[in-house]
This record gives C-alpha cells, sequence and structure tokens, in this order.
C-alpha cells in the first residue's frame, strides 16, 4: 500500500471537531508530559508541573518561518556554474519533486501517526514515558515530525550560543515551545506542507541540508528520482547523521536502512518482500558521491569569482551592512549571472599558463583582464596561478585587481600610460602632426604642482628605443620617453593624471594618483583591471564604463533584483579618443618600421596597442583592443618587481637578456585576444577626428617645426638622473634594444638607445 500524498488530506468534519475540542486537553497534557519525561523526577512534581503549565500559557501560539538559507550560484554568461556559496548547502524542493518512497520512509521511521495526529502525538507521549519510565532513562523520543520541524526552525534561526543551546538542549522548556508551535502550525499548513518543510530542513549529514542535497551528495541523482533503498538510506540518516553516514559508516546506515525498510513494511508501504528484496542491496553499489564545493577555489575562473564575491561584499545595493551582503551571498538562494564569457576566460587561462606555467622555477607570474568597450562588462580575468593559500604556483591574492578587492597593491604600468598624457595633448590641441624634438637624456624644469603651482625639481628623462624629432605617431610607435614628457609639460600633471582618473585608474591602494612628473611613462601602481578599462574607453569613442560583472540576479522564486550597470558616460571628446586609437593602430599594424607592437598583429583584424617596460623591467605590460574586446597583459615577480628584475631569466625554459613589453605580455595579450575572438566578426575602427587621420592609410605626415622650446642640455649626453623623479625604461620591440628607424623629414636621431639604470620612486 502506497501512502496518498499528505498535501491532498484534511480531516472530515467530525475529524475537525475532534481536534478542536483535544487541542486544549492535548497541549496541556502533551506539554507536561513531555517535560516531564525529561526531567529526573525526584520530587516536587507539583511545583514543576505548574512552571511547565505557566511557560506553556506564555508562549505565542504562531512561530515566525523565514525562508531557510539555501546555496547561491555564480554562473558564467552562457549559464555554466562557477561557483556554489553557501552557509548550508540546500536546495528547497517542493514536495511534488521528492520521490513517494522517500515521503514514505520518513513517515515510518520518525512518525508513523504523522497523518493521524494535529502535531503532537498523545499516544506516541505515553507510549514513550512508559518505554523511559522502564528503563530508567530517556530512550525512546515523542517528537512528532511537526515538533522536529520546530525544532529544526529554532536551531536555524538561532543568534547565539544561549539560543541555540535552548533550541537544541534537553530541558523541559525546550520540549514546550515545540509543542505550543506544532499545534500552531498544524492550524497554518496542511500535512503535506509541514513534511515538504521538514524534508527542506532536515540534516542528512556529509554537509547536505535538505533531501535534495542529501540526494546529490549520497547518490548523484534529485530527490525526485530515489529508490526505496536509497530512501530508506536518507530516512535513516537523520536521526544520527554522523553515526549513520554511510560513507563513513557504511555497515551501520545498512543496519540504520533495514530498519526504515521493516518498518514501511509493516505499516503497508511496501509489501514485506518488497522491503527484504531492498534491504539485500549492497550499501556500496547505492552510493554515487559528489561534492558542491562551497565557495571560488574550485571555479575554473577562480579570481573573477572572487572579484564577483568581493563586489557583492562591498556594494550596499545587496546590503546595508557587511553581515546582510555576506547572508545575500550565502543564505538567499540568489541565481548570480555574471559577464564573463568562458571562451575568452578558458583561452586567457590557456595562454598564461602556456607562456609561464604556475610552477615555473622562475617564479615569474601574469595576470589578463578583458573588458567589453561601451558596457564595461569583464569578459575575463585569470593569471597563471592556482586559487590556493599554500603550494608552489598557489595564491589567493588577484594580481588582476587592487587591494580592496583582492588584490595587490598594484604594479607600474610603464609606457602603457603614455595614452593619457597623449590625449590631454589632443585636447589641448598639440596636433599630432608636429615633430617635437625629444633627444636622450633631456631635462626638464617647467614642470609644476598642481595645487601650489611651485615648480618641481628638474627631472632628467632617457630613452631607451630613439631619440630625435617625431611627430605623434612615430613617438608612440617607438615609445619616446622624452616626447610624452614634453607634450606633459606642455599640458602640465593635472589634466593628463584627471583623464586616467576618468577612466578609473587609480593606484592599486585605491588612493588617487599622484601628480608628479613622470606620470607620463608609468611610474604609477595601477591594475590590468583598470588599464583594461582605460584602454576599453579609448575604444568606445570616449566613453567610459565602470567595471560591470554581474549580468541579473534572480531570487529563489525567480523574481529578478536590481543590479548596478556600468553607469556609462562620456569623459573625453570622441575626436581625441579616436586619434589615440589612430596612434595605437600604429603600434601594432601601421606602417612605421621598427615599431614596438608589430608582433601583436592578429590577420584580419585591427589592434590598436602599447607596450609598457619599466626600469630592469621590473614589470613589464601590454594593453590594447580591438572593436570588440580590450585587454591588459602584466608580467613580473609577485615577490617585487625591482627586487626580482627580468634581466639575465630564464622563464619557461627560455632565457631573456631582459624582458620587455613586447617579449612577453604582447604575445600573451594577442593569443589570448585571438582565442576570445575566435569566430566572431571582424570588425574595423569607427574613427572620426578633425585631422582626418584614419587606420586604413599608412602614416605620411607632412612635417611641422616644433614651437616647443628645448630644455637646457637637450641633446647633451649625461649619464645620472636628476631630480626626485626618476623614469622607467621605455619600449623595445625586441630584447635587443636595436634602435628603429628615424623619422623621415625632420632632423635625424643622432644617439642610439640609452637606458636608465636608476629605481623609479614606489
Amino acid at each position: 500500500m502506497s501512502m496518498r500524498t499528505p498535501a491532498g488530506e484534511r480531516p472530515g468534519p467530525i475529524g475537525i471537531l475532534a481536534r478542536i475540542g483535544a487541542l486544549g486537553v492535548a497541549a496541556v497534557v502533551a506539554g507536561v508530559v513531555a517535560g516531564l519525561m525529561l526531567v529526573p523526577l525526584i520530587g516536587g512534581t507539583g511545583v514543576l508541573t505548574r512552571n511547565v503549565v505557566a511557560d506553556f500559557q506564555n508562549l505565542p501560539d504562531s512561530l515566525s518561518t523565514p525562508p531557510l538559507p539555501q546555496r547561491s550560484l555564480i554562473l558564467a554568461s552562457d549559464g555554466s556554474v562557477l561557483a556554489t556559496l553557501y552557509y548550508q548547502n540546500r536546495v528547497e524542493v517542493p514536495l511534488s519533486s521528492i520521490s513517494p518512497s522517500m515521503r514514505q520512509a520518513t513517515v515510518a521511521i520518525e512518525d508513523s501517526r504523522f497523518l493521524q495526529h494535529n502535531g503532537v502525538d498523545l499516544r506516541g507521549i505515553l507510549r514513550s514515558l512508559a518505554t523511559n519510565a522502564s528503563a530508567g532513562g530517556v530512550e525512546q523520543g515523542s517528537s512528532t515530525l511537526t515538533m522536529q520541524y520546530v525544532k529544526n526552525v529554532l536551531v536555524n534561526q538561532a543568534t547565539s550560543a544561549d539560543e541555540l543551546d535552548a533550541a537544541r538542549g534537553k530541558s523541559a522548556t525546550r520540549k514546550i515551545r515545540e509543542v505550543r508551535y506544532a499545534l500552531g502550525l498544524e492550524k497554518l499548513f496542511s500535512k503535506g506542507e509541514i513534511l515538504e518543510r521538514y524534508l527542506n530542513i532536515a540534516y542528512f549529514g556529509a554537509g547536505a541540508y535538505g533531501v535534495e542535497a542529501a540526494a546529490r551528495r549520497y547518490f548523484s541523482k534529485s530527490a525526485a528520482d530515489l529508490t526505496l533503498p536509497e530512501a530508506a538510506t536518507l530516512a535513516g540518516i537523520v536521526q544520527q547523521p554522523t553515526a549513520y553516514d554511510p560513507l563513513r559508516n557504511p555497515e551501520l546506515s545498512t543496519v540504520r536502512r533495514n530498519v526504515v525498510l521493516k518498518r514501511m513494511g509493516e505499516l503497508g508501504y511496501v509489501t514485506p518482500d518488497e522491503a527484504d528484496r531492498a534491504a539485500l542491496v549492497p550499501m556500496a553499489s547505492l552510493l554515487r558521491p559528489s561534492v558542491t564545493t562551497n565557495g571560488c577555489t574550485s571555479s575554473y575562473a577562480p579570481y573573477f569569482c572572487d572579484y564577483v564575491v568581493q563586489t557583492i561584499r562591498q556594494d550596499p545595493t545587496f546590503g546595508k551592512t557587511p553581515e546582510e551582503r555576506e547572508a545575500f551571498l550565502r543564505r538567499g538562494g540568489y541565481t548570480i549571472r555574471t559577464t564573463l564569457d568562458p571562451k575568452a576566460q578558458n583561452g586567457a587561462t590557456e595562454t598564461v599558463n602556456e607562456y609561464i606555467p604556475p610552477k615555473d622555477a622562475s617564479r615569474r607570474a601574469t595576470a589578463i583582464t578583458m573588458v567589453e568597450p561601451g558596457t564595461g562588462h569583464v569578459l575575463a580575468m585569470t593569471q597563471n596561478r592556482a586559487w590556493g593559500t599554500s603550494g608552489r604556483g598557489k595564491t589567493t591574492y588577484n594580481y588582476n585587481v587592487e587591494r580592496s578587492m583582492g588584490g595587490t597593491l598594484g604594479m607600474q604600468a610603464g609606457s602603457t600610460f603614455k595614452v593619457f598624457p597623449m590625449a590631454a595633448a589632443l585636447e589641448a590641441g598639440i596636433s599630432p602632426f608636429e615633430y617635437i624634438p625629444s633627444y636622450s637624456p633631456k631635462t626638464f624644469t617647467d614642470f609644476r604642482n598642481c595645487t601650489t603651482d611651485k615648480k618641481y625639481a628638474p627631472v632628467t628623462v632617457r630613452n631607451s628605443t630613439s631619440s630625435g624629432t617625431f611627430d605623434m605617431a612615430r613617438a608612440t610607435a617607438y615609445s619616446v620617453n622624452t616626447y610624452f614628457m614634453t607634450i606633459e609639460e606642455r599640458t602640465g600633471i593635472c589634466r593628463p593624471a584627471e583623464i586616467a582618473e576618468s577612466m578609473g585608474v587609480r593606484l592599486g591602494n585605491g588612493d588617487p594618483l599622484l601628480r608628479v612628473p613622470t606620470l607620463a611613462i608609468g611610474t604609477m601602481e595601477v591594475t590590468p583591471l583598470a588599464m583594461a578599462n582605460a584602454y576599453a574607453t579609448f575604444a568606445a569613442h570616449g566613453i567610459y564604463c565602470k567595471p560591470v560583472v554581474i549580468l541579473d540576479i534572480v531570487d529563489r522564486d525567480g523574481k529578478p533584483l536590481p543590479v548596478p550597470d556600468g553607469d556609462c558616460q562620456r569623459v573625453l571628446k570622441r575626436d581625441v579618443a579616436d586619434t589615440v586609437t589612430v596612434m595605437l593602430n600604429g603600434v601594432v599594424d601601421g606602417s612605421i618600421p621598427g615599431r614596438t607592437g608589430q608582433a601583436m598583429v592578429i590577420p584580419e583584424r585591427q589592434v590598436a596597442g602599447k607596450t609598457g617596460t619599466t626600469n630592469d623591467s621590473a614589470a613589464v605590460w601590454f594593453a590594447g583592443y580591438t572593436p570588440q574586446i580590450a585587454a591588459a597583459v602584466w608580467v613580473g615577480d609577485p615577490r617585487g618587481g625591482f627586487a626580482y628584475p627580468m634581466k639575465n631569466v630564464t622563464i619557461n625554459g627560455r632565457y631573456y637578456s631582459q624582458v620587455f613589453g613586447g617579449t612577453l605580455p604582447g604575445p600573451i595579450w594577442r593569443d589570448s585576444m585571438e582565442k576570445a575572438l575566435a569566430g566572431t566578426e571582424p570588425l574595423r575602427f569607427d574613427i572620426k577626428n578633425k585631422y582626418g587621420l584614419t587606420t586604413k592609410d599608412p602614416y605620411t605626415y607632412t612635417y611641422v617645426p616644433s614651437t616647443t622650446k628645448p630644455s637646457k642640455n637637450d641633446g647633451k649626453n649625461t649619464d645620472s638622473t636628476t631630480g626626485t623623479d626618476a623614469s622607467p625604461a621605455p619600449d623595445a620591440g625586441t630584447d635587443t634594444g636595436a634602435t628603429p628607424p628615424a623619422a623621415s623629414g625632420p632632423p635625424q636621431p643622432t644617439e642610439p638607445g640609452t637606458f636608465d639604470n636608476s629605481t623609479p620612486n614606489p
């Protein structure tokens, strides 16, 4: 005989009258008797009884039943699971999604009179009292399923050790509460509803809360598909979740399972023959365990996943307090779909590990972030490190993001910063056609403090790729330090810094950028995410969007929640942004011989980008974009770039006399982008500017004499760097430091590149 679905069972008229008439008696009698059962009868029974009745009458007759803690899911944009987060591993399911065998097994072993009583079983209480009196102790309980549900609710609601002890302790007071609330709940919910709630709240051992999580944990299936022996196994666990855990104690669990099966046979839920056959099934043949990990550790995108978690933890949208936001993550049962593109993520992860394996003897690291221009959507975020707190090739620091988001203090960006004085110069009316003397070394004396307007001490900067007189395209292609220092001197420090910050670039510690002369050549410690998003702003024609990692969130009922967007806004005129794109396109795809980014060409796609190399190659970069994706790559040593510079170093079996932006970061960027863009339509840059510049044409500019006054020792060969701010070395396309061809038309460069070995201020 099969048990009818309890949800549909209601007592008839006579039963209703009987229940109403019995409530008063049942409440008092059950409360008193249950209390007496659990307290040693050593005298004073009359006083105890009076106290029990008084406590019972003072309790409210209803129990608050807030939503159960339920695990939340973090998904990639395609719906694949990145991580599961929870305090309790639970997936709530309706009773209809729980197999009949599971419902029957639970009722049979936990409360065989569940369908007959009104929350408190007087027969069961009297039977337990007799048994316990005979044994001289508590051997048999009297809790109904409804009372057990009440206990579990009170345990989940506990916010202190005292409340938890009150919910779990063996006291008359606890039993009184359970009785009172059980009677009240039976007025509010049907039997089916109570059973459903019980099966979703009960703990089944091995970290599984609720029957659905338990079915997946032990058998790797849904609760709807549980067979008779599987259901009996789970039903038997609840009484002692550790002792009857089939993974830990299969023999004891088998004995308990068979007790459940026998009871089901006695009650007619199955035939004796069915129970016997199920009891013969070996436990080992049933078990198909699976583990639901908690957190980002085992995610295929752990650092992106952690950034999502950090984003929620710090955004008041998801709770007014840190505690509320943590509860949102681990109790709410939300489905959080993110911006992550699995193809881009997997391609980038594969690439960084190919170029620098996680356990490479060099201990060098690399990180890359990809961003979609015009939306701020973070498409990929990875590094050549496994997530972990110990062991070679592991870390929990996210090299892509700032310290407050689980990252680091950042790394000096080198010449990737030159886009900001370039934009300021174009904004100020400095023509890209103007040829500007850019000798090496060159001393600058006219930089002024943004706040006080006082002059900075003279600062001397050198070039490593080429020196001479250049227009903007050639200065960018050759990454000429003194050219960009010259235009920054003309615009002032303030505006380049403002432009960078308007694009989300701040120091890795969260502070504003320093207003110092060497801002132009990248002495600031920043993150790959910040640089990728800044370059995405140029790709989006001057529209900046805050980084976005969450597309949408739905609650456990499928209701959407509001989520922050990129708050996109224009921070730079399109004319200026598009001209920067033309300059950066020339670094990669242009016709200028010896350009530093020529190895980063992606066939059939237009690319704009910039290399970056600091002094002694303490950090090397490549940042760039296509119309669809912007990305930034950093390579360095997490132990400290200046303590462990990338000179005379062997990385992944290859020796480098010196690593440059075009040596490792550039190829990592190129290969990662190719994989991310695979299968997408090649798009061209849509360029609009007042100069008529286009990415389609070679650079054939007309020479325009400079209007800039040369610095005092322009063209003179000095060996030292003066002033308080030293420059990082600029870029070279190879590790040879070869000098590219000079610009045609204007005066020719007179000296090869030199290298400044001094250490920039941190």
